[in-house]
């Protein structure tokens, strides 16, 4: 399932064009979204970084080298933005202004533009200009006093909720609203995308259930945190493990049967001061058998009861080979496919290696209208970097 000549035309974003400043992680994943599903993404990199730096998440987009902080490399990218559909660009507050690109600027000269600012704090409040990390962006939002086991710290789930969900996706989603309404009004506008919003919004569940009971205990103690034995994870006999969420009645009650246990001998599911007694019963039960030997018990039930797969074991189950929910690319390289799957216009994901930075700087120029002479000047100026893949010898 790789690009895609023939398939970019069928494809969804087909025909939107992408200026990409490249930054840290949420702003690649934003773009390769949107290159997935078949928009042109040209990632807009530093000409000082080495060729073939890069930012893990290039897939189908190309590299134009460009130095911004120069006046020429400036007024170029003003020259591309007049013939694109979408800036995304990841710096803090101030930055573009400071380089006579803020959206005032770029908006006046092509008003049809949509400029996509992707931050951690968004761009006016108290913190608007300091620096941050995911782990900075979930504490503001609230969400992370809500992550941790019983009796210990807030834990942050490495950087997948604020910088990728509440950044980069939320960032996507916002670009994709913004072009539907152009298609009504004709005119651009600006997003400020910030990750502690956007990852406040994705916990609007949490708020929403406070009064309903399901959070109604400290940390680690509650239906889903960890706090009641049927929503765990448990360690086999062969050191790998299992994740149960049987929450609703009949589905406990193919997990006690699955466990080889009586339900009349054991308490009713939801007596909270017996929860730490059967989780301790729990997991003594399932260090009994290796993780094959209880997929073989629970596969096919609606226990739910599932393996806690590796990244070396993902592709190969079963149900993901069925669906081909993971790629290989020409490096040999595994990730997941595009989601979600659309029926008459899937994304169809580049399967070539990730561009070396500057790859398709003339190439990009030429298409925008910059002669030949005019990219010569800007090389010899090093506002322009070209970056060429080396041979295999």
């Amino acid at each position: 399932m790789c690009r895609r000549s023939q398939a970019v035309a069928a494809m969804a974003l087909s025909g939107v064009r992408v200026l990409e400043l490249a930054g840290l992680a949420p702003a690649p994943l934003c773009g390769m979204i949107l290159a997935d599903f078949g928009a042109r993404v040209v990632r807009v990199d530093r000409p000082s970084l080495s060729p073939a730096a890069s930012d893990v998440q290039g897939r189908g987009k190309l590299s134009l080298a460009l130095d911004l902080k120069r006046p020429q490399g400036a007024a170029a990218l003003r020259r591309l933005c007049r013939g694109a559909d979408v800036l995304i660009e990841p710096f803090r507050h101030g930055v573009m202004e400071k380089l006579g690109l803020g959206p005032e600027v770029l908006l006046q000269e092509n008003p049809s533009l949509i400029y996509a600012r992707l931050t951690g704090f968004g761009q006016t409040g108290k913190y608007a200009k300091s620096a941050g990390h995911d782990i900075n962006y979930l504490a503001l939002s609230g969400v992370l006093s809500k992550l941790g086991r019983k009796d210990e710290n807030p834990y942050a789930p490495v950087n997948l909720l604020a910088d990728f969900a509440g950044g980069g996706v939320m960032c996507a989603l916002g670009i994709v609203i913004a072009l539907y309404e152009r298609a009504t009004s004709g005119r651009g506008q600006i997003i400020d995308a910030s990750m502690v919003e956007g990852v406040a919004y994705l916990s609007s569940f949490l708020w929403k259930s406070q009064n309903v009971g399901i959070w109604s205990r400290p940390r680690g103690e509650n239906l889903l945190d960890g706090g009641a034995p049927f929503y765990e994870i448990y360690r086999t006999s062969d050191g790998k493990f299992m994740a149960v969420g049987a929450l609703e009645p009949q589905f406990y009650a193919q997990l006690i049967k699955g466990l080889g246990l009586d339900s009349n001998e054991l308490p009713i599911q939801n007596s909270f001061s017996d929860w730490p007694e059967m989780k301790k019963k729990f997991a003594s039960i399932f260090a009994q058998k290796t993780q094959a030997e209880w997929c073989s018990i629970f596969d096919g039930t609606d226990a739910c009861v599932t393996p806690v797969l590796s990244f070396d074991d993902v592709a190969s189950h079963q149900h993901n080979k069925q669906r081909s929910s993971f790629i290989k690319n020409d490096q040999g390289e595994i990730s997941p496919r595009p989601a979600p799957l659309l029926s008459r216009t899937p994304a169809v994901p580049s399967c070539k290696r990730d561009p070396f930075i500057g790859e398709h700087t003339e190439e990009i120029l030429l298409e925008n209208g910059f002669t030949k002479q005019e990219i010569a000047k800007l090389h010899s100026d090093k506002i322009i970097g070209f970056g060429k893949p080396k041979a295999n010898l």
